[in-house]
Parts: C-alpha cells; structure tokens; sequence
C-alpha cells in the first residue's frame, strides 16, 4: 500500500490552533490493500476523545479531490465547513453524496425522549469517509478538531466511530490585557490555539489599577496610550464566535479601578485619617456609580456573549486588619450604608449593593445576561445578598477572611475553578507565586479542587461548571508575549483535558506532552 502523506503544519498560528491548513495537494491515491485490516486504535488528541467504538479497516485520509460537505438541512454549519475546508486543503460543497476522501457535516437531533448534550459530537470513520454530526453547531465544530488532530498527529483518522462530549460546559482562558497589553494579533492567535483545544471561553480583564485598554467614547480621559481599539475588539469577537468562543469582558470594580481615579482623583477612596486607598472607588460617592455605568452600558453591545464579570474583589475598605474593623476607618462608607440599607447594615452591604446595582444597570440593557464575580465579593448573613444567580469564580483561599469553597456550594451557588495554587500565570512571579506546570495541573488538579490541593466532595460536582486557565500581568515587562505563549502552552493544554474528562487521563505525562509536541 502506497504510504499517503498528510504535510505538517508551518510554525506560524496563522490558520488555526495548531498551525495553517493541511496540504492535501500531494496525498497520492490509494491503492488496493489487504481486505483485513488490524482493529484500530482511538484517536491521538488533546483533550482525549471520550469514546471510541474500533472496527476494522482502512480509516480516513483526505485525498487531492477532497470534499467537506455539508449536508442540506443543515446549513447553519457552512462557517464550520469552509473553515474546516481551508484548514484542509479542500473543496467546500452544501450538499451532495459523499465520496471516497469526503468529509460530511451534519446536524442530528437526538432521539424523541432524549435531551440535547450540548457540544457534544459523534465522528464515523468508514469506506474511507468521515461523517461528523453533531446536536448544535459547537459539537459538529469540535468533531472536525478531532479530526483535524488525527490527521496532524497519525495521518489517518482510525476506523470505527467516536462519540465525545465535555464534562464541563464552561473552559477557557482568562487574560489580563490591563497591566500587560496584547496585540490583536496574539489574542487571535490564542483563541486558535483553545478552539483546536475544545476550549470556549476568554474572560478579558481589560480595566485595572495600571491602565484601561479598550476605546471609550463615554470617557477617553480614562484610556490608555497603548489599547484596543473598538474595532480591534469586534474582530476579536467576531472570530472567537466563529471559533465557540465566547468572550467574558471585566470591568473589575469597586476595586482594581486605579486607572480611572488617575483621572478622576475625587472618586478615590479615602480613611478616616484622609490617607487615599489604592485602586479603591468611593461607593458611597454617587459620581462613583455613573462613571462606571456610563462604561458598562458602553460596552454592553461590544460584548455580545450571555456572560459579564462583574469583578468584586480586594475592595480595600474590607480587608483591614484586627483591631480596626472596615466601620472604623471608612466611617463614611458605613453611614452609606446604614442611610441606604438600615441601620443594622455595614460596609459588606455596601459593597454586595454596589455589584447588584451594578448587575442592574447591564441587565436593563440585556435581560439575558449572567453575571460572575470573584469569589471574595461574596459575604455572608448580611442586609443585603448577592443575585442567587451570580457564578462564584473562586480564585483564592489567602486572602485574609476568605470563605472556603464549601460555603458556596452550600448555599447552592454554582462556581467557576481559577484556583491561584494551579491556574495563576503571574508575570514576574510576584509574592508567593510561581509559573504553574502542566504536569502538575495534569497530575494533581481536576475541577474539584478549587481552593488549595485539596478537592471538594464529590457531590458538588456538578454545581461546578469549568474553569479558567488565568494569565496575570503584575509585572508587565516579565515576559514578551512570546514568552507568556510558551510559559502557557503546556498549562493551557492540561487543563483543556482535565475539563473535557474529568477522570483521571489515560496517558502519563511524558506521553501526553510527546503528544502536544507532535500536534504542534
């Protein structure tokens, strides 16, 4: 049998996450071969597919006239098809029989009684034709990742059929654009790179006490020399949606707002004492709310997606220290909050009020929005709670006070894993962190484990819906972004498999890491 040659991809990101599309143009036809054939193997991919159903025979390779179909009916999918197509050097077609070399595409509600599995995916490999068909659009996309990998891995797409879904609906990466900017280039060259990793969300924290990033109409005085403009951001979204990637926007408040108080210095935070508190915003201050709901509105149609991070964390006025209490030093906070949510309210109210006030102003302008916020923006047994709703990403167990992840989960919040101990690149490796390893995410971390190394029970598991691999810009000139894209590679890719499968992976580490370097 004459061997058939799949071209590796170039080094450049520049078609998709595993570099540009396969050269089909030289695979040579195939010849007659043996009538039986050894059973076949599952897939070689990051993440792992969940099931694989061997048969024997030949599997797939595309050819020179290789087609991807999509079949009618289902012309929803023709974004994914000619993507699909492109990568592979092939011809698009909507409809049609397929043939020896031929990719379909279709979309296939499950059978009556049985509900939707969102993203989820069945691939078959027989006569020498692929069909990938999915429930929604995102599963029929990631099948045609897995086979895209298959072929950059081995070649050949094994025989038989696969049949995937991921175990968390939400995984992705959470990039700080504030203290570090990224160019539009390497932000779109990463969302490749998580789209070939199943991964379907960018949290972009772009608000921060060092610099604003993104164009303001509403308020330019706030902007920084070096950002993004509006139209860089749309071509952002507009390609993560095209990839299922939803992007999550930050305006973290009321702390983290440094950049804004520079040019509105009367908003600062101030002690009983006057002494201004860094990066804090006076939330007793009316002017304080409009500045940020004039941004919030701003920006609620530049972010299309159904998700908006609030922020909510290291609020200075509630961290001091015993024997000060947050009502003695920001006595002015405290009559706020006694004056709006009575006498028994403290600073705490004030603060959970501020992100519901918040919350309120984007959901007048989209009802259908769900909010997130850190997990130390969440107080307990006070005046005022936070919207049941809010997802609680738990991101730390140092701060001082902080409450353990079991407290939300008894209280039936659902949660969102950026656990600092494992998911925290920090540029420069400030305080206590260090860069995370992907052996050790690979090894040690699963969903479970959201504060520390130790793992909540597993009853709560599904209450906990993904996580995000975060990458943090303290100090900024750290790394190049070149550097930060291969500090994160290996991280980013353990914790696309520890998301999509849960249990713990097949493969060891050093096997694993073989794999990613041969995909690329």
């Amino acid at each position: 049998m004459l061997a058939l040659i799949v071209a590796v991809w170039p080094d450049d990101d520049t078609q998709g996450g595993h570099g540009g599309p396969i050269d089909s143009g030289s695979l040579a036809s195939a010849l007659p071969t043996p009538s039986i054939y050894p059973i076949s193997s599952p897939p070689r991919t990051i993440p792992s597919v969940r099931e694989h159903h061997a048969a024997r025979g030949p599997g797939f390779r595309p050819a020179g006239s290789s087609r991807v179909i999509v079949a009618v009916g289902s012309e929803s999918l023709a974004d994914e098809g000619k993507l699909f197509a492109q990568e592979l050097g092939a011809a698009y077609a909507l409809g049609g029989q397929p043939r020896a070399g031929d990719i379909e595409l279709s979309l296939s509600p499950p059978p009556a009684g049985q509900q939707v599995v969102p993203e989820s995916y069945t691939l078959t490999t027989h006569d020498r034709r692929a069909w990938i068909t999915g429930a929604d659009d995102a599963g029929v996309f990631y099948g045609t990742r897995t086979l895209k990998q298959a072929l950059k891995g081995g070649g050949v797409m094994p025989e038989g059929v696969v049949k995937d879904r991921p175990d968390k609906p939400q995984r992705g990466l959470n990039l700080d654009i504030a203290r570090k900017p990224y160019t539009e280039t390497w932000i779109e060259g990463q969302l490749r790179q998580m789209a070939d990793l199943k991964m379907n969300q960018l949290g972009l924290h772009f608000s921060d006490d060092q610099a604003f990033r993104i164009e303001s109409e509403s308020h330019p005085e706030i902007v920084s020399r070096d950002h993004l403009s509006k139209r860089d951001v749309q071509r952002i979204v507009s390609l993560a949606t095209k990839l299922h990637i939803t992007v999550v926007p930050e305006i973290d408040s009321p702390g983290h707002l440094g950049a804004v108080i520079t040019a509105h210095p009367d908003l600062q935070l101030r002690d009983k004492d006057g002494r201004a508190v860094k990066g804090a915003i006076d939330i007793a201050n009316p002017a304080s709310a409009r500045i940020v709901d004039d941004l919030l509105r701003e920006y609620a149609d530049l972010f299309p997606g159904p998700y908006w991070h609030l922020g909510g964390d290291e609020y200075q006025a509630l961290v001091v220290r015993a024997p000060a209490t947050p009502e003695t030093t920001y006595p002015g906070l405290a009559a706020a909050a006694r004056d709006k949510y009575g006498p028994k309210a403290d600073i705490k109210d004030l603060a959970t009020g501020w992100l519901n006030d918040r919350a309120e102003t984007l959901r007048s302008a989209d009802t259908g929005l769900t909010f997130k916020a850190w997990n130390d923006g969440f107080f307990p047994d006070g005046q005022v709670a936070a919207d049941q709703g809010r997802e609680v990403e738990y991101w730390t167990g140092k701060e001082n006070g902080a409450r353990p992840p079991e407290d939300f989960l008894a209280e039936g919040r659902r949660m969102v894993n950026l656990n600092d101990e494992y998911l925290y690149y920090v540029l420069g490796e400030p305080n206590t962190f260090k860069y995370p390893t992907g052996k050790r995410i690979y090894e040690e971390w699963t969903p479970l484990v959201l504060r520390g190394t130790k793992p909540v029970d597993a009853k709560y598991a599904g209450q906990i819906l993904g996580g995000r691999f975060a990458v943090w810009g303290d100090i900024p000139g750290a790394q190049t972004e070149e550097q930060v894209a291969r500090g994160i590679r290996m991280p980013l890719r353990a914790t696309a498999q520890k998301l999509w499968d849960t249990r713990p992976p097949a493969m060891a580490w050093e096997e694993f890491k073989s794999l990613a370097d041969r995909l690329g």
